[in-house]
């Protein structure tokens, strides 16, 4: 179980990092027909390619979310912006005491395509962030490595 949470968190700190936008017209149309299907009147904001697959940006019910799909069109997960008081129990705590001198500023909730649920806490100090990755309970299973803001623009 901790060996699948720190392999999914691990591919997620490398997708992030190796994310390139692309236009809609580079995304294949299976891909374009699995988001349509899935999110009927969401708009994509913004589309990234990652190692991963491709990832849309929407809003879903007036919440920032992403959704990840193979290049085959297959759903992997949809990460969606929550408030910080949403993370299970203990987790703000865990963040507070494990993390010292960083703020816990975002938090989302990763439901993959077999409806396992994790969650995301987005550490901050200065420009510098990471991100905290706990299961459904709260466990914590991973930290990714620190990037700057700089870092992640595209």
């Amino acid at each position: 179980m901790k060996t699948t949470i720190s392999t999914i968190a691990l591919c997620l700190g490398f997708t992030i990092l190796n994310a390139q936008e692309v236009k809609e017209a580079e995304v294949p149309a299976p891909v374009k027909n699995t988001f349509s299907k899935k999110y009927a009147g969401a708009k994509v904001e913004k589309w990234e390619k990652e190692d991963a697959g491709y990832e849309a940006e929407f809003k879903l019910n007036k919440v920032e979310s992403s959704a990840l799909f193979a290049e085959d069109g297959s759903f992997k997960e949809v990460e969606q912006e929550i408030k910080i008081s949403e993370l299970p129990k203990g987790v703000a705590e865990y963040c507070t005491k494990s993390f010292v001198g960083y703020k816990l500023s975002e938090a989302s909730k990763i439901t993959d395509a077999a409806g396992k649920v994790m969650f995301e806490a987005e550490m901050t100090k200065g420009k510098e962030h990471f991100d905290a990755i706990f299961d459904s309970k709260g466990a914590f299973s991973k930290k990714t490595e620190p990037s700057s803001k700089e870092e992640d623009k595209d």
